[in-house]
C-alpha cells in the first residue's frame, strides 16, 4: 500500500471596510476567493495570508478560522478563514486575471465554480462556525 497523498489548502474570505468581498478571477475557475496550498514550514493561517497577497495584492489580517471543506475523492482539504483587508492595492498576478472588491450579493452571483459560493456563504454566516463539509 502506498503512502497517502493529500493536498491541504487555505483560502480567505476577505472583506474591506465597506463590507465588500474580495474576489480574484482565475484562468481556470473564474471568480473565486484567493487561496492555495500551504508550503513546508508555513502554518495554514500564514498560507491564507500569503496566498491572498500573492494572488490579489491585498494584505489581510485573519479574523477567525471558519471551517473545512473536504473533497474526499480527490484527497483535498480546503481550510477557510475570514479576513479583513488591512493594506495593499488590488493587483493581478499569474494566478489572477482580474481582482476586485464587490458588494457581497454581487460577488456571490459572480462565483460559479462548483461549491465555492457555498464556501463563501458558510464563512459569512458565523452561526455555522466551525463547519466541516465533506463531499
Amino acid at each position: 500500500m502506498s503512502p497517502p497523498k493529500h493536498i491541504v489548502s487555505a483560502a480567505a474570505i476577505v472583506l474591506n471596510d465597506r463590507n465588500e468581498l474580495l474576489l480574484i478571477k482565475g484562468p481556470r475557475r473564474g471568480w473565486e476567493m484567493p487561496g492555495g496550498q500551504f508550503e513546508e514550514g508555513e502554518s495554514i493561517k500564514e498560507a491564507a495570508v500569503r496566498e491572498t497577497k500573492e494572488e490579489s495584492g491585498i494584505e489581510i489580517e485573519i479574523i477567525k478560522f471558519c471551517g473545512i471543506f473536504q473533497n474526499v475523492e480527490r484527497s483535498i482539504c480546503n481550510t477557510l478563514f475570514l479576513g479583513k483587508a488591512i493594506g495593499g492595492q488590488p493587483a493581478t498576478s499569474p494566478e489572477s486575471l482580474e481582482v476586485g472588491f464587490f458588494p457581497i450579493e454581487t460577488a456571490l452571483e459572480m462565483v460559479t465554480w462548483k461549491n465555492f459560493k457555498q464556501r463563501i456563504e458558510y464563512c459569512l454566516d458565523g452561526s455555522t462556525h466551525p463547519f466541516y463539509i465533506d463531499f
